[in-house]
């Protein structure tokens, strides 16, 4: 992970904006948007990309209608001295969608995306199964109210 080297100024940040929310137009398209010639984009997306900013490109899925059903949030105790590469172990699992190292009564905070509760029971005691993790809470989800990916605050 890159440290942040330069202060983003107001067209940066726009910049970013934009391209959260959609980063599929061409830079002729978002230069007219921004009100910026092509030229001015292309080098200002470059240098985020550069200073590690945007770290990626890519498309939003509906996991729903794809047939992940079955979401949870595994909170994840551990014990032992290298919790990350615990946490590395259980982020390499099928059906893990993401894992966060974090404070208070767990260690660690994995998302799981499901087609069934099979799959979702098998992720589960796969994990309780890695050794050094002590004990997981599971807290399905019902509903989807706002994704991480609709978080547009730059």
């Amino acid at each position: 992970m890159k440290l942040k080297t330069k202060e983003l100024d107001t067209f940066d940040r726009k910049l970013l904006g934009e391209l959260v929310r959609n980063s599929n137009r061409s830079f002729r398209t978002l230069a007219k948007d921004m009100g910026m010639s092509p030229a001015a984009v292309i080098d200002r997306v470059r240098a985020l990309e550069d200073e590690g900013y945007i770290i990626g490109y890519g498309c939003r899925l509906d996991y729903l209608r794809l047939g992940f059903e079955f979401m949870a949030i595994v909170e994840v105790s551990m014990s032992g001295k290298d919790l990350l590469a615990l946490e590395e172990r259980i982020a390499k699992l099928p059906h893990v969608a993401a894992v966060w190292d974090t404070t208070g009564d767990y260690d660690a905070i994995a998302v799981l995306m499901c087609r069934s509760r099979g799959e979702l029971s098998a992720t589960v005691k796969r994990i309780l199964a890695i050794k050094g993790v002590e004990k997981t809470s599971t807290n399905i989800v019902l509903n989807v109210v706002r994704r991480l990916t609709e978080f547009y605050e730059v």
